[in-house]
């Protein structure tokens, strides 16, 4: 099997349930994250971007892409689940298990940072820090004000930095911690980056709506990296035969 496929945390609604209900009690820190055709070129490419995401606890499909090259490597796909649903839905399911939690937001730029975390999170009480620092500021701020109740970090810096930051957390945590590699999860919250129509999103192509959008920033991913996956990914199966 494809090792980067093999790494997903495939889901359907029915085991979804329980795997929320797993990530809102545990006891420990884990780290979420998701996988897209973007992910999958970086993977990829680089060893080191490789070992951070197989570090993620739950790597989730996110995406056409990545559901094609399932059933091209004969795996059901099963749900697709990306960021931008999913985050809310588990920042609601926290809240409701009535758990105690300090709320970290990283990522993005003001004014979209607060006001992306403050519609997430329901609350302007969190501690926050803008997506430009290096990665030793986010690892001291965490250790300084993390608490001994439940520590929720939603990073939403980007592919591969986010990874990065999320598995030294991880390693430097003493306490339970649920770090959530969130992308543009912030500036969707404060309405700086549109969604998908409906249509878009059910079809798999939330991604077209976004270049045509974006042409000039999104050129390289979609253009020229929608091709390299599908090369990574036949090459991938080729290096499994030989």
């Amino acid at each position: 099997m494809d090792p980067i496929l093999k790494s997903l945390t495939l889901v359907n609604e029915v085991s979804l349930a329980s795997i929320l209900e797993r990530i809102t009690n545990t006891d420990k820190a884990i780290s979420i994250g998701f996988l897209n055709q973007y992910a999958y070129n970086l993977i990829s490419s680089s060893d080191a971007i490789k070992a951070n995401f197989f570090d993620l606890d739950y790597l989730f499909r996110d995406g056409k892409g990545v559901e094609l090259a399932c059933l091209y490597n004969n795996i059901d796909p099963q749900s697709n689940l990306n960021g931008t649903d999913f985050i809310p839905r588990l920042i609601s399911q926290l809240y409701l298990s009535n758990k105690e939690m300090t709320l970290f937001a990283y990522g993005t730029q003001q004014p979209w940072l607060d006001i992306g975390a403050t519609s997430l999170f329901n609350t302007s009480q969190y501690y926050s820090l803008n997506g430009f620092k290096d990665v030793d500021c986010y690892l001291e701020h965490n250790l300084q004000y993390q608490t001994e109740s439940l520590n929720v970090v939603v990073l939403a810096m980007g592919m591969p930095k986010q990874e990065l930051i999320a598995t030294q957390l991880k390693l430097q945590s003493k306490n339970k911690m649920i770090i959530i590699c969130g992308g543009a999860i912030l500036d969707f919250q404060a309405g700086r980056v549109k969604r998908a129509p409906t249509i878009f999103r059910k079809l798999g192509f939330e991604w077209l709506y976004r270049f045509a959008l974006e042409p000039k920033r999104l050129f390289s991913r979609y253009v020229v990296g929608i091709p390299l996956f599908f090369l990574n990914v036949y090459r991938s199966s080729t290096k499994r035969v030989l």
